[in-house]
Formats: structure tokens, C-alpha cells, sequence
């Protein structure tokens, strides 16, 4: 006998959602449809990127995938549970193991907290460590994202953008979540910084057996952390690939268009016309 199959560790389903607009004139419906019939799943231990141009609806997504903005369709099943219709013991299992980096780094942190008090928060809200178990526990996580025990007592100004990412990261590790949204985490940093980053998600996503949905509108950045690509275009979910060859030789006018936004690595080659995805 064959076995079951096991779930994906998340699945979205035909996930729709609009935004209510004011109504003018009686009678007419002025609703904005931001996502429309997404669906797809993510396995433990990958990384699904998901890319699109500013405005696609990839935060959207990404907040509904969170538990913070509730679709009006579609289910999102995070290990097999409804997390809009699941019960409050069940719901707080979920945010243990559904964990998020944003974008900004500093508006994401309270600014009146050390980084020890950052990256402690999660692990004494779910765990019973005593005093000297979460200081070392959170030593280790730092060390572990590249910063030192030296750091524990500065405050969120005291550090680079970069450097805050780090807390951010080993914050949302620090629990050893199942799946980690990644909402255009590296986006607003350097090229140097973004890559050393990158390559900081990659380790712990193997360290820890981490998946992530990678959300950017960098299709090299996606690329270079990601096991299979989305592209989201105006709240739909028009393509699926499971390598970066699918991606290349689509025949899609929007993901050529996608394309031709990547600038080649040698000024010799960039032949093809660039621009900002957003």
C-alpha cells in the first residue's frame, strides 16, 4: 500500500480579497479587487519567491498569509489548519511557527529596546527559559547572524541597516519557526549588504530546516535564495516555475518584460533595456 501523502506546510487556495472604495453615486461599486483567485503551496524545507512590480499585491499577500488582513475567499492552511478558522490554542501554535523579516528594519523593532530585549520577546512569550538560558539563548543568536555578544545592550539607532536586519532575522529564527515570510527584506539595503544577507538566509534555511516565501520585485535576489519562482502581476498569479530555465524561456509579455529589467553583471553586456520594478 502506498502512503499518504503528506500536506504542504502551507497552502493558499483560490485567495481573493478587494478593498472597499467610498461610493459616490448609489448603486455603483467602486471595490478594488487586490488579489484574485491566488493559489499555490509551499513544502517544508524550500523557498518559494514571489515576484512582482510594485503594486502586484505581494504584501497583500504576504499580510494575508500572516493572519493580519482576512481574504474575502479562498482558504490559507498553515500545516494543514484553516489559520482564520482555527481555535485560539491552535492559532497560537501557528504565529510560534510562522514568523515574518519586513522591509524596514528599524520601524519593524521598538526603538526604546535593546537588541536583547528584541530577540528575547518571542522566546519569552512562548518559552519557559530562566534568566540565564534566554541570555544564552540569545547570544547564540547572535553569533549566529553575525554580530557578537558586545551588542546585546545597544539600541536599534546604534546599528547600521544591515546590522538591524540581523536582529530582525534572528528575532523571527529565534523560536525555529516552520515557514518565514521574507517581505522584500533586502530591498532597501545595499548591494554589498543584500548579498551578505542572502547568503545568511540561505544558511539558516538549511541550519534549521527554515522555508521561506521570499517576496521582491529583484528577480536576482529571488533567484539566488529561492527553489521555485511566482510572478504576481495586478492580484493575479500568472505564472509558476520550478527553475530559473522555465522562468527564462517563458514566452509570457510579462515576465519578458520582467526580463528585461535585469541589468547584466558586466557593463559590457547590458544590452538590454533596464528598469526599476519598483
Amino acid at each position: 500500500m502506498q502512503g499518504v501523502k503528506p500536506l504542504s506546510l502551507l497552502q493558499v487556495k483560490q485567495v481573493s480579497l478587494s478593498f472597499n472604495s467610498k461610493k459616490f453615486f448609489i448603486g455603483k461599486d467602486l471595490s478594488k479587487k487586490v488579489l484574485n483567485d491566488i493559489s499555490f503551496t509551499i513544502e517544508e524545507g524550500t523557498c518559494l519567491g514571489l515576484i512582482g512590480t510594485s503594486g502586484a499585491g505581494k504584501s497583500t499577500l504576504g499580510r494575508v498569509i500572516l493572519g493580519i488582513q482576512r481574504p474575502q475567499q479562498g482558504q490559507v492552511l498553515f500545516q494543514g489548519y484553516d489559520i482564520y478558522n482555527s481555535d485560539k490554542a491552535t492559532q497560537h501554535n501557528i504565529r510560534r511557527d510562522l514568523q515574518v523579516v519586513f522591509q524596514d528594519s528599524y520601524s519593524a523593532v521598538n526603538p526604546r529596546m535593546t537588541a536583547e530585549r528584541i530577540i528575547s520577546e518571542p522566546l519569552e512569550n512562548y518559552g519557559k527559559l530562566t534568566k540565564g538560558e534566554l541570555r544564552r539563548t540569545v547570544c547564540e543568536l547572535l553569533e549566529r547572524v553575525g554580530l557578537s555578544e558586545k551588542d546585546l545592550k545597544k539600541y536599534p539607532h546604534q546599528f547600521s541597516g544591515g546590522q538591524l536586519q540581523r536582529i530582525n532575522i534572528a528575532r523571527a529564527i529565534a523560536l525555529k519557526p516552520k515557514l518565514v515570510v521574507l517581505d522584500e527584506s533586502v530591498s532597501s539595503l545595499d548591494m554589498v549588504t543584500q548579498s551578505l544577507i542572502l547568503e545568511l538566509l540561505s544558511e539558516l534555511k538549511d541550519d534549521f530546516g527554515l522555508s521561506y516565501l521570499f517576496i521582491t520585485h529583484d528577480i536576482k535576489a529571488a533567484f539566488s535564495i529561492s527553489d521555485k519562482i511566482g510572478v504576481l502581476e495586478k492580484g493575479e498569479l500568472i505564472e509558476r516555475y520550478d527553475s530559473k530555465d522555465q522562468f527564462f524561456s517563458s514566452k509570457h509579455p510579462i515576465v519578458k518584460r520582467l526580463r528585461d529589467c535585469i541589468l547584466a553583471e558586466h557593463p559590457r553586456f547590458r544590452t538590454l533595456t533596464t528598469g526599476k520594478l519598483g
